[in-house]
């Protein structure tokens, strides 16, 4: 959408305007103050001086982890080039010193930083943001794979469909994010699939960072008894599709009739413990629920939004299509920031390489909120991929800009507008035909004693 004469013409005046208002730079102000700074000093871990200690290590990585080219090589090189161009000493491009500065840098350091940021991050958001005054938390999960290396398959084993040797190592990501701000606000990390590798359980070790207040939006996987009966002991409203089995004997003629195919409804506690439940906490649980169902765009919700005056159906149906929104985020971290297929060979880095992706993220989030908080619009309507861009070129050019260009900055980044597109249905299909090679149906060491032998790669059957 393109910005009329006179629409460009206020948003200029109104960035002016903000430039000498420290309070409209709050997203700005935090990257640059010494809070953050202080959180970065305060998870340092002990260390004697390297050739690359721990800040700029963790700098370094989140290049990689933005970058195009996301090897190690590239961005020694990188920073091999910018010491030289910076006045100081040549320095070595092997990477072996920066590989072992990665694997020095602690894990909790990164995790920690994450989510700090994307609290503060939330906390600042002005409160025109929020969904009638309350704080929106979106709940879902993905995959992402990684090398296929013995340590990588021993504590992320691939599909059990596949024959040995023929997947890769795949782990299973549960997140939450701000509806407001689009700020990761948690994750955790898991097998693909075995004991406690399902979204269930991962959301269970999360679930304390959703706060009295909150409403949490969900598919219908989350929304099971033990979850729902958690957040009301918590003061913590849900509103998700209605779980398969249940939504099966749903019988709007029972219940309280709030209007048309909208009831409150008792639900009674499972009869069996779930095997990862004590007795003790089993016993604790509520024999019965009240929760609110009711029937909207063909799906059947569950809630316990169970005013009906303040939330009527069609404005919780309107709130539920912004579940949406989680999508779009997963897509930004997968495939704009290239999480989708890791490139550490080893669990340990790899989990690192997840959150080093998830803060780099939040970062970009955090430009996006200065830029939409200074054209008075919500950062959702800010394109993701346009913001990384224009951060990524600044990056690049930083030492020829002084400060005051900054204004400039986040006036660029909110000139690209994502568009306004209620209910969008895609086929779940791609239309460019792939590479016409056969799939790999042995291990590559296989293979490849079979393309010596046969001298020609075709020959493989």
């Amino acid at each position: 959408m393109k910005l009329s004469h006179t629409a460009k013409k206020h948003q200029h005046t109104r960035v002016e305007a903000y430039r000498g208002n420290s309070n409209s730079y709050r997203f700005f102000n935090l990257l640059t103050s010494d809070t953050l700074l202080d959180k970065v000093e305060a998870l340092l871990p002990e260390h004697r001086e390297r050739l690359y200690p721990p800040t700029e290590t963790l700098s370094m990585f989140l290049a990689q982890a933005m970058s195009a080219d996301r090897s190690c090589q590239s961005i020694v090189n990188r920073a091999a080039v910018q010491r030289l161009a910076g006045g100081f000493s040549a320095r070595s491009t092997y990477t072996g010193g920066y590989c072992r500065a990665r694997q020095r840098l602690p894990l909790t350091m990164v995790a920690e930083l994450t989510q700090h940021l994307g609290d503060q991050l939330d906390e600042r958001a002005p409160d025109e943001w929020q969904w009638q005054g309350r704080h929106i938390r979106i709940i879902d999960g993905t995959t992402v794979t990684m090398p296929d290396t013995a340590a990588n398959q021993a504590v992320f084993p691939q599909q059990r469909g596949q024959q040995p040797g023929l997947g890769f190592p795949i782990c299973r990501i549960v997140g939450i994010t701000s509806l407001a701000s689009g700020a990761l606000l948690n994750a955790a990390i898991g097998r693909f699939n075995g004991k406690g590798g399902d979204e269930q359980t991962l959301l269970r070790a999360i679930q304390n960072t959703l706060q009295p207040g909150d409403i949490a939006l969900g598919d219908a996987f989350f929304a099971t008894y033990f979850f729902i009966a958690a957040m009301q002991a918590d003061g913590i409203d849900i509103l998700m599709e209605q779980n398969g089995s249940r939504k099966r004997v749903t019988d709007f003629r029972l219940g309280q009739r709030l209007g048309e195919r909208d009831h409150l409804i008792l639900i009674d506690k499972p009869k069996r413990r779930p095997e990862w439940m004590s007795e003790e906490d089993y016993n604790a649980a509520p024999e019965r629920l009240t929760v609110r169902e009711f029937q909207a765009g063909g799906k059947t919700m569950i809630t316990t939004l169970d005013d009906h005056n303040n939330y009527p159906k069609e404005k919780l149906k309107a709130l539920y299509k912004m579940r949406w929104h989680i999508e779009l985020d997963l897509r930004n971290i997968k495939d704009t920031i290239s999480m989708n297929v890791l490139s550490c060979k080893t669990p340990e880095m790899a989990i690192k390489e997840i959150w080093i992706h998830l803060l780099a993220y939040n970062l970009i989030r955090l430009m996006m909120a200065q830029s939409a908080l200074l054209a008075d619009i919500s950062p959702r309507r800010i394109s993701f991929k346009h913001c990384l861009q224009i951060w990524l070129i600044y990056l690049q050019n930083a030492q020829y800009l002084d400060d005051e260009y900054i204004g400039y900055l986040f006036r660029m980044m909110v000139q690209k507008k994502v568009g306004n597109r209620p209910g969008r249905i895609e086929p779940r299909a791609v239309k460019r035909r792939p590479k016409a090679y056969p799939l790999l149906t042995r291990t590559r060491h296989e293979a490849r004693a079979e393309v010596m032998k046969n001298g020609h790669p075709k020959k493989l059957k």
